[in-house]
């Protein structure tokens, strides 16, 4: 099984010197399974590279799972060449809004109308199927299982669990971990504790015993003061979930537009230095380019 990033920026691509060691490419993710399967991970401006990479083997088959559909997650899309050859077969899954009662597929034509992009959805060559996937259902795609669980954003968001021959990885999408919106001792405080516990528990367990974890993990604890309530982790909440989950190896990733190169060293220098379990997962920041098989 094999993980390669093709974008870890959050929000919007931010290309340029301070970016060029990790990469200014928003969220995309290709996981290969051991029978040479393609699953997608998001649509942000990375999969335009992933796209042309695709391209050196026709016909390409690919299974495109979205987290969800804030704009940084599928601003690439119009972009993705295989969507334009007609021997290409891509199956597109994820969620449905319930605000707006817009399933996938109606959701991402949008995207491709006149009045944003040239081509619209109706003029792409390939071979494009639609599923719309509810909390806990798993879905089979050859060699590996899906499985989709609620995350905290302002939108339904999806992370996924992904397992194949007894390997298993785990992708947040976009996660803030939930916040007491009551003041210890206030009315209500002690239940939405419970309920904040109760989610995050559910998460853990999906994301339980994973040999790969990759966390949304955009803010530091110091700018997530300013932020609360925009949907995004901070890379200390990260670590305690992905440690809750026992995970092996954690990824943080859905880096902040703002957040350059020698930040994001010297933070990977800090986690390192406080992490005082020899024993304890494997830490990494994710960069543009960076495989992990195992």
């Amino acid at each position: 099984m094999k993980v390669k990033f093709w974008g870890v920026r959050g929000s919007i691509a931010s290309p340029g010197p301070t970016t060029v060691r990790y990469g200014g490419n928003t969220t995309c993710i290709e996981v290969t399974t051991d029978k040479g399967e393609t699953i997608i991970l998001d649509a942000g401006t990375g999969i335009r590279a992933l796209g042309l990479e695709l391209m050196k083997q026709e016909p390409v088959t690919a299974n495109l799972v979205i987290s969800h559909t804030h704009w940084d997650h599928i601003q690439g899309l119009p972009f993705f060449v295989p969507f334009f050859v007609p021997t290409t077969k891509i199956n597109v899954i994820g969620t449905f809004d319930p605000i707006y009662q817009k399933d996938l597929q109606s959701i991402l034509d949008a995207q491709l109308e006149y009045c944003y992009f040239p081509v619209t959805s109706l003029e792409l060559k390939a071979d494009v199927t639609y599923r719309s996937l509810r909390e806990g259902e798993t879905v089979t795609i050859g060699d590996a299982s899906i499985t989709p669980v609620m995350m905290n954003h302002p939108v339904l968001t999806y992370g996924y669990r992904i397992e194949c021959n007894g390997k298993s990885m785990f992708f947040s999408g976009d996660h803030e971990h939930p916040y007491n919106i009551y003041q210890p001792g206030e009315v209500g405080y002690d239940e939405f504790e419970e309920l904040i516990n109760q989610k995050v528990q559910r998460i853990v367990d999906v994301a339980r015993d994973v040999d790969v974890f990759i966390i949304d993990t955009m803010y530091t604890e110091e700018e997530i003061h300013a932020k609360r309530g925009w949907g995004h982790g901070t890379f200390t909440s990260g670590l305690e979930m992905g440690q809750k989950a026992n995970a092996k190896h954690i990824l943080f990733t859905h880096h902040d537009p703002m957040r350059s190169d020698d930040e994001l060293d010297a933070i990977h220098d800090t986690l390192l230095q406080n992490q005082s379990d020899p024993n304890g997962p494997q830490l990494t920041i994710a960069k543009e380019g960076l495989e992990i098989v195992w």
